[in-house]
Parts: structure tokens; sequence; C-alpha cells
């Protein structure tokens, strides 16, 4: 395949030019996607009571196609990075959009590229999907992040973003 594979999806992934390769989470990947989940979990310090609730979670989410789950698979270091993207409308442009929920790379694949190829595969598939657009949050203080957003084209809004905790 010259250095291609075929994802759970049908579509051929090119290596990117770190040589990271993105593909979709299938049922077999949920154990590996589980545990970057629970890494992403511990960066935003969020406790976790039932220490299967991050797989459990995550095989739902894959198991009813509810969320878009991308793996990024980094030469000699394995899969280190997620992303988790949810399919929903925007009211203000009267079409579908995605929300990247979630993006994590573990410590190892830093420095490899992972991060950016994830998020040039979701938005590659969004524009592939047709959507009108891709939105993210990240913390205040997560300057790398907000770095490679904004390198890649995202532009920070100005609404504010309030949520109840309902418990």
């Amino acid at each position: 395949m010259d250095g291609q594979i075929v994802q759970a999806d049908g579509h051929q992934a090119p290596p990117a030019e770190s040589g990271v390769v993105v593909r979709a989470a299938g049922a077999d990947d949920v154990e590996v996607a589980a545990g970057l989940f629970r890494g992403y979990l511990d960066f935003y310090e969020v406790k976790v009571e039932d220490p299967d609730g991050p797989r459990a979670f995550l095989a739902e989410r894959i198991a009813n196609d509810e969320s878009l789950v991308l793996l990024a698979d980094a030469p000699e270091a394995g899969t280190v990075g997620f992303a988790q993207v949810y399919r929903t409308f925007s009211s203000l442009t009267l079409r579908r959009a995605w929300v990247l929920n979630d993006l994590y790379v573990s410590p190892a694949g830093r420095r490899t590229g992972a991060g950016r190829a994830l998020l040039r595969e979701v938005l590659r598939r969004a524009r592939e999907a047709g959507v009108a657009g891709v939105q993210l949050e990240t913390a205040y203080d997560n300057h790398i992040a907000q770095g490679l957003y904004e390198a890649e084209g995202f532009v920070r809004e100005e609404f504010h973003v309030y949520f109840h905790d309902l418990g």
C-alpha cells in the first residue's frame, strides 16, 4: 500500500510528514483508546470513581456510532494520541457542525506530530462530510494546545462558555 493503511471506515490515510498515521478506532481499539482517555482525564484532573468508566464510555460511543474516535500511531512509539468528535448541528448556520471534544497525546508521543496529525484528520473528515465547522475548547492555561489550534486555522471566538454542573 505504499505507506498507507486502510482505516476501519475504509479511508486510506497516508502518514503525516512526521510519519504519524491516524486511523478511526473500532471495537478492537477500545482498550488502547481507553488508556489514552484516562491520560486525558488525568491531564484535566478529572476524578474517575469507576476505573472501568473511561473504557465503558468509549466502548459505548464507538459501538453506537455516537462519536468519531481517532487514534494516532507514531513510528517506534505506538498509539500515542486520540481525538473524539461529536456530530451536532449549528442553528446559526443551519448546517451540521462537529465538536472536537477531546484531543490528547501521551507524554511519550509529544513532539512526534501526533496532535497536529489528529487535528488535521478531524478537519479533513469534517470537510469531506460537508459540516459548517469544527468547534473546540481548551483550558485557558493550555498555551501549547492553543498555539497548535491557532496555527491550524482555529480562531478564538468572543463567546463566553457557561456550564451548569448537575452532578
